[in-house]
């Protein structure tokens, strides 16, 4: 997840623990949506639709924490 953020990501990761947690939510959605589209973990379609959402609100979120670390280190 946002890969060039590297460095504010780990950062943001010790110092700010709503982002840890929606970090780790994040990732484990990944996990879960991944098994269930290689076929090695059953979710209904509905329930998978409803977690990609999930997934992509808090990437969204996550990056809205990142710029706004970014604003603070200039």
């Amino acid at each position: 997840m946002l890969h060039e953020y590297r460095e504010e990501i780990t950062e943001l990761k010790t110092t700010n623990a709503h982002f840890a947690k929606i970090f780790e939510k994040h990732n484990e959605l990944d996990k879960q949506i991944e098994e269930a589209e290689n076929g090695s973990k059953y979710i209904d379609e509905f329930e998978l639709d409803r977690m990609k959402k999930e997934k992509l609100r808090l990437k969204d979120e996550a990056f809205a924490i990142i710029l706004e670390y970014k604003k603070t280190k200039k």
